[in-house]
């Protein structure tokens, strides 16, 4: 289950280079605006990341959620606060969220049996 952390990051890394190597202004500008709206600031980290990963699984983008929850693991959420907040992403965005919920589970898993 690792590889599927590893191939999501190493794809993600690569893809994210040759983005930001294309010098597009807006694209840097977004990449730089999401950045520093996860910094501390009233809200801290973590609940940052949460709010972020229930807004990805209610807009059912699995490469979001995968994010959000490995910066949610290494921010310390626990698998409780991870599945009350997939709990509320699947009550506001109905039943159609259960295969990302799923996704996110599997991911989840391999997140706890790297470390």
């Amino acid at each position: 289950m690792a590889d599927l952390i590893q191939e999501f990051n190493d794809y993600r890394s690569k893809m994210n280079e040759k983005l930001l190597a294309d010098n597009n202004k807006i694209v840097k500008r977004i990449f730089n605006l999401d950045t520093n709206a996860y910094a501390a600031g009233a809200l801290d980290v973590k609940t940052k990341e949460l709010l972020g990963l229930v807004a990805s699984a209610v807009l059912r983008c699995d490469d979001c959620i995968k994010y959000h929850l490995e910066t949610s693991y290494k921010e310390g959420v626990t698998h409780e606060e991870m599945m009350e907040a997939m709990g509320i992403a699947t009550l506001v965005g109905g039943t159609i969220v259960v295969p990302h919920l799923r996704r996110a589970y599997e991911f989840w898993e391999a997140l706890e049996e790297q470390h």
